[in-house]
C-alpha cells in the first residue's frame, strides 16, 4: 500500500499510536489502547506486550497473510487511512471490504476481526470513512461521496490481490454497515454484505411517529467528536434537534437509506446478514426489520440484547462471540462456497432478554404465533374486553422515573450483562402520568415480535406528544422495560381527538408467572423531542368506535 505521507495533514503525528478512546463514544465496549497494540504488533511481528491468546493471533495471521497500512484515495482524490491484509501466495481468494464505524478510533476497530478473516482466507481492506480519524474530507454520512469512497476501497484492494479474486463482501459495524450496505447496492461487484448495528430507514432514526429523536441525534453530534461532518450533514442532524426543514432533513436521510434499494439488493438476490439489539437507543430495531422483511434473497438476521453496536462488542476484541461467529459462516458460506453451518438453522436467530436462550425461526413472521388483544379501561386495567366513555389523563412537561434510557447507548450495555433497569413503579405519580397493568401471568407470558397500541387522546393545545413504555411488573412492584414508542401529533387543532395507531420497537420477551404486564404512557422523554406545552394535559380515552387497545404478539 502506499506509505503515509507525513505532509498530509490527515497524517497523525505518530502513525502506530492509537487514538485515546472517547467518554463520549458509541462503543463504550471498544478498547483503543488493546486494538492499537494488536495492529502494531501485525505490522512490527513483535508481539511480546500482548496477551499470549493475542499474540498467537498475530502469529497465525503473519503466517498467511502480510499486513501493511497506507491510504485508499478516494473520491475527489480524499486520502482515506487504511489497513491491508494480504494473503500469500499467489491462490485465489474472496476479498471483504470493512469500513469503520463512527468513531476517529478508524479502521483500527477491526484490527482483530479483520486478521480473522485473513486466516480464514480472505485478503482484507479496512479504512476510516472520510472525515474521521486520519481519513481526509469531511463525512458525508453514508451519502454519494462515502458510497464512492467504498468503491474506490475495493478497487484499491483488487489492484492489490496477489492472486485472482474468487467473491466479494462488505462488513461493517454500526455507520461502517450503513456504508457497506449502501456500497452493495449500488456495486455490482458485491456479492454478500454483512451489517452490524446499522440501519434501514435513516429517516426513522431520527424520527419516529412524527417525533423527532433528538436523543440519538445528540448522541450521534457529541460522538463525532472531533470529526470533520460536511456542511450538509451537519445542517441535516442540526435542523432536527432544533425542529426545523424536516423534510429537507428527511430527504436528506432518504438518499442515505439502504431500505430505498431493495429492488436492486432483490434484483441480485444479494445475500443480507443483519445483526441488531432489541434495545437499541441509537438505530431502533424496527426500521431495520422493515429492511429484513423486503429483502427476498437470501438473508438472516440476528437479534440480540444489548444497545447500540453491543451484541459482537466482545468479538472485535477477539473474544468468543456468537454474532461474530454467525457471521463469519454466512460469508464463508456466500463468498467461500463452504457449507452453511449456522446459516441453515433459518432466517431469524432471536435471543430472548435477560434468559441467554436464542431461538431460531424460519422466518421472522414465524416469532409471533398469535396474538393477543388487551383493552384499556377507565379503572386503570387492561382488559379482554372493552369499555367505553372513560378518560385518563397525563400531565406534560414532567419527568417521571420511566425515562426509556439514562444514557443512549451506554444505559443497554448493563443488558448484556443481565443487569437490567429496574424501575420503581410505586414511584409512578398517576397525576401525571397515565398506567394500565394487566392480571398476573397464569403462565410464562413469551412476547415475540412487535407490539401495536391504538389509542385516543384529547389535547387542549396544538401540538402534542407522548411516550409508551411496555413494562413488565413483578409482585414486588418493581418493573423492567420491554419495549416503548413515541407518538407525536402537530397538525391537529386544539381541543380536537386524535387517534394514535403506532408499533413499539420489536421484542422477544418472557414476563415470568405471577408478574403483570404495565403500559406507561409519560408526556415527557429525554430521547424524544417534547412537542406539549409547559404544563399541558393529554386526556385520553376509548370511543365506542375506535377502542383503545394494546396488541401483545405471543410466541
Amino acid at each position: 500500500m502506499k506509505p503515509a505521507d507525513p505532509s498530509d495533514p490527515a497524517t497523525p503525528e505518530t502513525p502506530h499510536t492509537p487514538h485515546a478512546p472517547h467518554a463520549d463514544s458509541l462503543y463504550p465496549e471498544l478498547d483503543a489502547v488493546a486494538l492499537g497494540a494488536f495492529a502494531a504488533a501485525l505490522e512490527s511481528g513483535d508481539a511480546g506486550g500482548l496477551p499470549p491468546a493475542r499474540a498467537a493471533e498475530v502469529a497465525a495471521v503473519r503466517s498467511v497473510a502480510v499486513f501493511s497500512r497506507g491510504r485508499v484515495t478516494g473520491a475527489g482524490g480524499v486520502l482515506l487511512d487504511a489497513a491491508l491484509w494480504r494473503r500469500k501466495g499467489s491462490g485465489p481468494r474472496p476479498v471483504v471490504v470493512m469500513p469503520a464505524p463512527w468513531t476517529n478510533l478508524g479502521w483500527v476497530a477491526y484490527a482483530v476481526r479483520a486478521g480473522a478473516f485473513a486466516a480464514r482466507g480472505y485478503d482484507v481492506l479496512a479504512y476510516t470513512p472520510r472525515g474521521f480519524g486520519a481519513s481526509a474530507g469531511r463525512a458525508d454520512a453514508a451519502g454519494p461521496l462515502d458510497v464512492a469512497d467504498g468503491s474506490r476501497a475495493l478497487d484499491h484492494l483488487l489492484e492489490r490481490a496477489a492472486g485472482p479474486v474468487t467473491r466479494i463482501g462488505f462488513l461493517g459495524v454500526s455507520y461502517g454497515a450503513g456504508i457497506g450496505l449502501l456500497v452493495a447496492a449500488h456495486d455490482p461487484r458485491v456479492d454478500a454484505v454483512g451489517a452490524f448495528s446499522g440501519w434501514g430507514d435513516l429517516g426513522e432514526v431520527l424520527v419516529e411517529n412524527a417525533t423527532r429523536r433528538v436523543g440519538a441525534v445528540r448522541a450521534l453530534l457529541t460522538a463525532a467528536g472531533r470529526a470533520r461532518l460536511s456542511p450538509g450533514t451537519e445542517r441535516a442532524l442540526e435542523d432536527v434537534l432544533a425542529g426545523r426543514d424536516l423534510d429537507g432533513a428527511l430527504r436528506w436521510a432518504e438518499e442515505r437509506s439502504p431500505f430505498g434499494h431493495v429492488k436492486e439488493f432483490n434484483r441480485r438476490r444479494l445475500p443480507v446478514f443483519l445483526s441488531h439489539a432489541w434495545h437499541e437507543t441509537l438505530l431502533p430495531a424496527n426500521q431495520t426489520l422493515k429492511l429484513f422483511d423486503e429483502l427476498t434473497g437470501p438473508k438472516r438476521l440476528v437479534l440480540s440484547v444489548g444497545d447500540h453496536a453491543g451484541p459482537g462488542a466482545g468479538g472485535l476484541l477477539g473474544l468468543p462471540d456468537r454474532v461474530w461467529t454467525d457471521a463469519h459462516r454466512w460469508f464463508d458460506h456466500h463468498l467461500l462456497g463452504r457449507a452453511a453451518g449456522g446459516a441453515d438453522e433459518g432466517q431469524i436467530a432471536a435471543e430472548v432478554m435477560w434468559s441467554g436462550t436464542v431461538e431460531h425461526r424460519p422466518t421472522r413472521h414465524a416469532l409471533t404465533r398469535r396474538t393477543r388483544r388487551l383493552h384499556l379501561t377507565g379503572g386503570g386495567q387492561l382488559a379482554d374486553r372493552p369499555e367505553a366513555g372513560w378518560t385518563a389523563g397525563l400531565l406534560c412537561g414532567v419527568d417521571t422515573p420511566t425515562a426509556v434510557a439514562d444514557e443512549v447507548v451506554r444505559s443497554g450495555y448493563a443488558e448484556m450483562a443481565g443487569r437490567p433497569k429496574v424501575y420503581p413503579a410505586g414511584d409512578i405519580d398517576r397525576a401525571v402520568a397515565a398506567v394500565w397493568v394487566g392480571a398476573p401471568a397464569e403462565d410464562t407470558l413469551r412476547l415475540r415480535g412487535i407490539p401495536r397500541l391504538r389509542v385516543t387522546y384529547r389535547a387542549a393545545n396544538p401540538g402534542s406528544s407522548f411516550v409508551a413504555h411496555l413494562m413488565d411488573l413483578a409482585p414486588d412492584d418493581s418493573a423492567r422495560l420491554v419495549t416503548h414508542a413515541p407518538f407525536s401529533d402537530l397538525r391537529s387543532a386544539p381541543d380536537s381527538l386524535v387517534g394514535a395507531d403506532i408499533e413499539l420497537q420489536a421484542t422477544a420477551y418472557d414476563v415470568p408467572r405471577g408478574h403483570r404486564v404495565l403500559l406507561v404512557m409519560v408526556g415527557r422523554d429525554a430521547l424524544y423531542a417534547d412537542a406539549n406545552l409547559p404544563r399541558a394535559s393529554l386526556a385520553f380515552t376509548s370511543p365506542e368506535a375506535t377502542p383503545s387497545y394494546l396488541d401483545l404478539p405471543l410466541g
